[in-house]
């Protein structure tokens, strides 16, 4: 039992301390421009991939269209929906000259849905900036002014924000901020910035805020047409080619409801996370043994030692699961959710795991399943 807790507490203590550095130094959107900074206003496309989002587009049509920045158009692409999303979405236009929806074309062999999507999106952009995004998203007034003004004063290439998550539901709740927390607690933002290797690099695929020349540079989504976690590519292939990745926090003025229930984050998670894990089960599951080790264990030998009387180590246990709980508390202060569920840091990894091995089920019996389809890479 010592060796267990001197072998958990190191990670614990990085992560600690990453998740205390990043409270410190991450960015955070500003509702206000910079008067030090001369910012200029390049037209903005906004790019929007959707498949049967009838119940959301609506609103995200119309805080768009009420953005403040001038010079915005606004795509959508129609992607084979089978529901009126399209149809919702130009009525909610009323009209408006900005926003034009787009029937997107059959898929061709090697593409991925999202990414041939977001493809097509671009060949017919005109802005030299493209904000690809997703039509969940919500956006708050002076969001995309924000984004700029941020974008600007980084001088960035590639800048990704993370928006605020809506959770309701408990699956919602346990599951979602946990990309928060991996962000937050595993990855110094100042090394994604600063140091040029790609293992420094994230990126989120709500808000990818691309200056045109960068996006070609590396190829645009022709380079990563058949990659699941496209963001991530982007990511990657943004540091390979020594363009500045920038990361900001959305601040609450973007903001994302994911999914509704625990089967569509599971469904969500699942289709995702074996990709990120470089499609290897045997990396995915040493990822799921590792995070018990560190979340769930200590739960368990402090609970048995207090059974058995043996009380010599109950401090030192206890010390584990309090520096837990109080790095996923940080990493959830940081990014607006409830800090009263860090408490429930196990249960969040115990769901991982349930969405570890749906990941590792539909592996073998024909791929990712998402909105009807079966994903490939």
């Amino acid at each position: 039992m010592p060796e267990l807790l001197s072998l958990s507490f190191l990670p614990l203590f990085v992560f600690a301390l990453i998740a205390i550095l990043n409270a410190l130094t991450f960015p955070r959107l500003r509702r206000i421009y910079n008067p030090q900074l001369p910012i200029t206003n390049p037209p903005i496309s906004i790019l929007i991939p959707m498949r049967n989002e009838a119940g959301i587009i609506a609103e995200t049509v119309r805080s768009l269209l009420s953005q403040d920045y001038p010079g915005l158009e606004i795509l959508i692409l129609d992607d084979n929906s089978t529901d009126n999303s399209a149809e919702i979405a130009r009525a909610a236009a009323n009209g408006d000259s900005r926003l034009r929806v787009i029937a997107g074309k059959p898929l061709p062999p090697g593409w991925l849905g999202k990414v041939w999507a977001c493809h097509q999106l671009s060949e017919q952009a005109n802005g030299g900036i493209l904000l690809f995004t997703d039509a969940d998203v919500r956006w708050g007034s002076g969001a995309v002014s924000a984004l700029m003004d941020e974008s600007q004063r980084m001088q960035a290439d590639l800048l990704t924000v993370w928006p605020t998550q809506i959770t309701q539901t408990w699956g919602e709740r346990l599951v979602v901020p946990l990309m928060g927390f991996s962000i937050l607690a595993y990855l110094p933002v100042l090394a994604i910035h600063h140091i040029p290797w790609p293992v420094f690099a994230a990126a989120n695929g709500q808000c990818l805020f691309f200056r045109r020349e960068a996006y070609l540079k590396i190829g645009g989504h022709a380079a990563i047409k058949n990659k699941i976690v496209d963001d991530m590519a982007f990511a990657y292939a943004v540091k390979r080619n020594k363009l500045r990745l920038r990361m900001a926090d959305a601040n609450g003025l973007i903001q994302t409801r994911m999914y509704q229930n625990w089967p569509q984050a599971r469904d969500g998670f699942a289709k995702n996370i074996l990709a990120g894990h470089g499609d290897s089960v045997i990396l995915l599951l040493f990822s799921a043994f590792f995070h018990w080790w560190l979340f769930i264990a200590p739960w368990f030998l402090l609970a048995s030692l207090i059974l058995v009387f043996r009380f010599s180590l109950v401090t030192e246990y206890c010390l584990l699961v309090t520096v837990s709980i109080l790095t996923r508390a940080l990493t959830a202060a940081t990014s607006r959710q409830r800090i009263q569920d860090a408490i429930f840091m196990p249960v969040s990894v115990f769901l991982m795991t349930l969405i570890a091995f749906q990941s590792i089920r539909w592996r073998f019996t024909g791929g990712p399943q998402w909105k009807g389809r079966t994903l490939t890479q």
